[in-house]
């Protein structure tokens, strides 16, 4: 039998486990000893809640949720005090027993020095998520349990405690450590929210979709602008430490002073608001003003806190309905034709062309093209445009996922698969996608393992959850888009050549956006959606505004610009056009900087001009790769150091030195 190859990560945690050892042997434990069962007093318990009641208040929700996901798996949610001491927990019956027999139960410690390597105390010592799994427990005793644990820490990054899952050592699975972790940033996220519920709050993401998601950054300001806090996202969106950011003004995080920020939220009525970071990166945001707001906040923005999307209460890992419903029975986007999408390119009109060509018949199609280029546009059009329009549109973005995750989330998973499934199972996307279409966004970012799994779906027409046994069969298209080059990554061993010829029956390639030559169209249809939203905005753009489109470089292409035409149509309402001053300031970063647009741009000086041709702003991945490289060579190439300080798995570090490579 051929044995999986170690990587990186499995040598970091093996070695993460020795050390663990090596300090408990330090401490003068024996593997041999058994138990202790000494906990508080029912008094003392009390008094230690009562000392973190806003840490026993927010979690306890999450737990519940968390427990809800791993009900009749012989497992139980525990959450702990910094030092490890167990303030509650949720068991299943079947469990409790077993629990008591290791002393794994309220009132006990489970750090370090008493407990040995554990998940919890091990969690604690190392500020990383950590899954400790049978035998690499350090007391014998505890080698029938596997536990996975991630710390909590509140919005200053001072350790607060853990949640952990522990379970039977058998019911181990992969994706637990995944959940839990997810589970105590949704606990962090409301500790935040709770702590600056009077102040100015700030969630922000480069990509509109993650907004509302764990993945967002959060920000708290004051009634002055002044930067309160952020979350571990956020700090990791800016690229700097907590006190270096507090000494910043708030023009200098957000690319404009705090009344112009403060008067776009109040003409924006509850829509997302588009940001510049340090690095040059473009965020979209939503604002929530509080209390601080009391006589700064004008009507308007009382307006936007009454409107605003309230934050979610839907676990982010709580798994999708069994049955997806045709899209316009759930799906609100909107649903393009491929006429709708052709206005007037020649490259665009020739691959809207070809895809037109196979609409009604059951060839895969591979969209290849930058990000922001449209290709999930594409996928939607030729989706309505086919036979399968009153079926289901289902996209999955393979980039958006843990990779621990996103093997559930595709295949789907039957009832008691792995310690944090739903009770009664959960169909995946592929399932959800029978009788219509599935869109695989970012194909070229699918782990390898869960790339055998597809091909073998594709070949089969037929779906094998995660610990089912039986072979559903699904009939559906599948339209796949990527910005890398599969035929590289094939060569480089990261994308099978076997699925790639399964996928590509058909490939288009869509222009970038400074390559089109239909600009002026794409304006005119872009502000005539804009208007439906904001019957005042401006239906042109002055001849400065125009020239300016034409020189600009678009990085971000169609997303880009539409959202620099919403920003401006909103700040340009009730004016007969769209001028220079209503653009989003650090457009001028993106147009040459000889050109029309940049000589006239407003403030602009020859020696800022000359500075833009210097400093081009990096995309959000290259300024996160920076990010770590900077940060791992302060600490040595040490990656756990370099995680700890970023707030992130040692994966990631890992996997960002795989793709240096």
């Amino acid at each position: 039998m051929t044995r999986r190859p170690v990587t990186p990560h499995d040598a970091a945690r093996a070695d993460a486990i020795a050390q663990a050892h090596a300090r408990s042997r330090a401490l003068g434990l024996r593997a041999t000893e058994a138990p202790e069962f000494d906990a508080l007093a029912a008094a003392d318990l009390r008094e230690l809640i009562d000392t973190n009641r806003t840490l026993y208040h927010q979690a306890r929700p999450v737990m519940d949720v968390l427990h809800a996901q791993i009900v009749d798996t012989q497992s139980m949610v525990l959450l702990t005090d910094r030092n490890g001491v167990i303030l509650h927990s949720f068991a299943d019956s079947d469990f409790v027993e077993k629990a008591h027999r290791v002393a794994l139960r309220p009132g006990v410690s489970w750090a370090e020095q008493h407990r040995g390597t554990n998940a919890i105390g091990t969690a604690l010592v190392e500020g990383q998520p950590t899954t400790v799994h049978a035998g690499e427990h350090f007391l014998r005793a505890n080698h029938i349990l596997t536990c996975s644990c991630a710390p909590i820490a509140d919005p200053y990054g001072r350790t607060l405690g853990a949640l952990d899952v522990s379970g039977e050592s058998r019911g181990f699975h992969k994706h637990t450590l995944a959940l839990v972790r997810m589970s105590a940033q949704m606990i962090e996220n409301h500790l935040f929210n709770t702590e600056f519920a009077e102040a100015i709050r700030l969630q922000f993401h480069a990509r509109a979709e993650f907004i509302g998601t764990l993945y967002e950054g959060l920000a708290a300001f004051s009634a002055d602008g002044t930067l309160l806090c952020a979350n571990r996202s956020a700090l990791f969106q800016f690229g700097a430490p907590l006190a270096e950011l507090q000494q910043r003004e708030f023009a200098a995080l957000f690319g404009q002073p705090f009344t112009a920020f403060m008067q776009q939220l109040m003409r924006a009525s509850g829509e997302p608001l588009t940001l510049t970071l340090p690095s040059g990166v473009r965020v979209i945001a939503r604002a929530t003003p509080g209390a601080a707001t009391s006589g700064v906040a004008t009507s308007g923005v009382a307006t936007f806190a009454r409107t605003a999307v309230p934050e979610t209460s839907r676990s982010p890992y709580t798994p999708a309905p069994a049955q997806a419903k045709a899209p316009n029975a759930t799906d609100t986007t909107p649903q393009p034709t491929l006429a709708e999408l052709d206005t007037g390119d020649e490259r665009l009109a020739a691959a809207l062309q070809r895809v037109a060509r196979v609409r009604g018949r059951d060839i895969p199609v591979l969209v290849l093209g930058r990000t922001g280029t449209g290709k999930e546009w594409l996928a939607r059009a030729l989706h309505r445009d086919s036979p399968r329009r009153d079926g289901p549109f289902v996209a999955l973005n393979c980039a958006a996922l843990p990779d621990t995750l996103i093997e559930a989330e595709l295949f789907g998973y039957e009832e008691g698969a792995f310690t944090g499934a739903k009770r009664r199972g959960s169909a995946g996307k592929i399932a959800q996608a029978h009788g219509g279409t599935l869109f695989l966004d970012e194909i070229g970012d699918m782990p390898l393992a869960q790339q055998v799994r597809l091909m073998r779906v594709l070949q089969e027409r037929a779906v094998v959850p995660l610990g089912g046994t039986r072979a559903v069969p699904v009939d559906l298209r599948i339209v796949c888009a990527t910005h890398r080059d599969l035929r590289a990554m094939i060569a480089e061993g990261t994308f099978r050549e076997d699925l790639y010829y399964r996928i590509n029956g058909l490939v288009v390639t869509l222009p970038a956006l400074a390559e089109r030559t239909d600009l002026d169209a794409l304006v005119a249809r872009m502000l005539e959606l804009v208007r439906r939203e904001v019957p005042g905005a401006p239906a042109r753009l002055t001849p400065a505004v125009r020239a300016c489109f034409a020189r600009c470089r678009w990085p971000g292409n169609l997303r880009q610009l539409a959202s620099v035409l919403r920003t401006a149509a909103i700040m340009a309402e009730g004016e007969d056009a769209i001028d220079m001053e209503h653009l989003p300031e650090d457009l001028m970063h993106d147009c040459d900087p000889a050109s029309e647009c940049a000589e006239q741009s407003a403030g602009a000086t020859a020696e800022d001009q000359t500075g833009d041709t210097e400093h081009e702003p990096a995309r959000l991945s290259v300024w996160q790769s920076r990010l770590i490289e900077e940060t791992l060579a302060r600490h040595s190439g040490n990656v756990s150091a370099a995680a700890r300080e970023l707030g992130l798995a040692r994966n990631t570090v890992y996997r960002h030195l795989r793709q240096r490579r």
